[in-house]
């Protein structure tokens, strides 16, 4: 087959089938530490009959012809065409920045060590001036590597606004996600200020608890994995009970995970094992990869459960649906409100008095601490979409300014970022977007739950039920569809405000 031969819709999608599950393979066994080497460009080039021009104006034609779910479907399958063209002409630089990444070394302390070992170090360090000591050597390690990434961007850019026809990128996001960025983080920003009295009080106080008395005023960011998994309570939530806990809070809900062959899960710890838990969806409903690694504090738990939302959603979808709504979405809005909805339950004050034999005014506490840290988060990516608009919306002209990323995320959250972490801390496609509406509309699910179901939700088989009815229908809807089957306005961030702000 030529480059130039062009398939049907049908026969692409089967096709794509094939090729987004080999390059999830790929992904995953380099993500948990099987392999030390990417070779996401041989597939790309194995591949190379199903990415070309000629097929891409085909589904765009087949699309104009089009209309309902099937016009949808040809939509998503043009949009991942656009992708693949980008791909075949970049994998091979993608792949050797990563294992750059892989291969760089770091020493701390008289111990050498792989860059994502020592990332993950941080979260278990606990001294604050070994954190503080660490945190520098690996950040300027990282940041080697920004011309590189800087390079890489253009190169995306340029390949996307030609594909796409749409030059800008902020534009070029907003019609892919059939939203207004600009008008979603002026109701974070919004929601972002009502709560920022509250938040202050509550982060001198949080702080002071998980970083000691000696701490800085402006805390660097290198200390916040190691505040997210409260590890000053430890010895409460340990490594070792994680998964058995974790498993029996899904069960409550009427989910048996052990029992459901299609949800693998890696949960062993291994140096070059990405410490960042994931769900990698090769080929949903059948196989979809849970991966964790645990390391102790009760981010472990946040993260199985946040994770464990994800995987029951792909892995609960009809598997009669067309491969495109089990597999593709426009972005990635939908599935983390499924991931934010289960990760919710470790700030219910009863979930910790029940699995954890704590005090009912202890629980409360420790509950607390996770919705102090919910805010925190949600700070943080609140100000990272809005530098994110900066960025790209002067990126043709300056390449964007990372001290906007320093200052935003700085005044948003209270803890000190370095600039030249701007572009390590860029997810693609304006995924912090992503967050921020599956944010909004967990929260506006957690109300319809705590009125139909009530205060134990996160406990009773109806959640279950009513969430499962959600997973099958894959990732057809938008996250906004569903604000409306919840009888919610997309951006109507009063649930949200009632939880981080509590």
């Amino acid at each position: 087959m030529s480059a130039t031969s062009v398939l049907s819709a049908t026969e692409f999608q089967a096709r794509l089938e094939r090729y987004l599950y080999e390059r999830s393979e790929e992904w995953r066994a380099v993500r948990v530490g099987d392999k030390e080497v990417s070779e996401q460009a041989e597939i790309v080039r194995r591949y190379a009959d199903l990415f070309s021009r000629e097929q891409l104006d085909a589904l765009q034609e087949a699309e104009q012809d089009s209309s309902g779910d099937e016009r949808e479907l040809l939509y998503r399958l043009r949009k991942t065409c656009e992708s693949g063209l980008i791909s075949s002409q970049l994998a091979e630089r993608e792949d050797e920045l990563e294992n750059r990444l892989l291969a760089e070394r770091v020493t701390f302390q008289g111990e050498a060590m792989p860059l994502r070992n020592a990332q993950a170090k941080l979260a278990v360090l606990p001294s604050y001036a070994d954190r503080e000591e660490l945190g520098l050597i690996q950040a300027e390690a990282s940041a080697k590597f920004n011309d590189e990434r800087l390079d890489l961007l253009r190169a995306t850019e340029d390949l996307a606004a030609e594909y796409s026809g749409i030059a800008d990128a902020v534009e070029r996001n907003e019609e892919e996600k059939d939203i207004s960025l600009r008008e979603l983080s002026r109701a974070l920003k919004a929601a972002s200020d009502e709560s920022t009295e509250r938040y202050r009080a509550a982060r001198e106080r949080w702080f002071t608890k998980l970083l000691g008395e000696d701490r800085e005023e402006l805390p660097s960011s290198y200390h916040t994995a190691y505040m997210r998994r409260l590890s000053p309570l430890e010895a409460t939530y340990t490594k070792e009970r994680a998964t058995a806990i974790c498993l029996q809070t899904l069960e409550a809900l009427g989910f048996d995970m052990p029992a459901q062959p299609n949800i693998k899960l890696d949960l062993d710890d291994r140096p070059q094992k990405s410490p960042r838990a994931c769900v990698i969806a090769s080929d949903p409903p059948k196989i979809v990869h849970l991966i964790t690694r645990a390391q102790g504090g009760l981010h472990d738990y946040q993260a199985f459960l946040h994770e464990a939302g994800h995987a029951l959603h792909y892995a609960g979808c009809d598997p009669e649906l067309p491969y495109v709504f089990r597999r593709i979405s426009r972005d990635h809005a939908l599935t983390e409100i499924y991931s934010y909805i289960i990760e919710a339950i470790t700030r219910e004050p009863a979930w910790h008095e029940q699995y954890f034999g704590l005090s009912a005014e202890q629980a409360q506490e420790n509950a607390e601490a996770t919705t102090f840290l919910e805010a925190l988060l949600y700070r943080r990516y609140e100000a990272k979409l809005r530098f994110e608009l900066d960025f790209w919306s002067r990126f043709t002209v300056d390449g964007g300014d990372a001290e906007v990323y320093e200052r935003c995320l700085t005044e948003a959250t209270g803890i000190r970022y370095r600039r030249d972490n701007y572009l390590s801390d860029m997810d693609a496609g304006f995924y912090s977007a992503d967050y921020l509406r599956a944010w909004i509309r967990s929260a506006q699910l957690r109300s319809r739950l705590l009125d139909q179901v009530g205060d134990d939700w996160w406990r009773n088989p109806a959640t279950g039920e009513l969430l499962t009815e959600l997973f099958r229908e894959g990732t057809k809807p938008s996250s906004e569809e569903i604000a409306g089957r919840l009888e919610f306005e997309p951006l109507d961030t009063k649930p949200l405000l009632r939880e981080i702000g509590a």
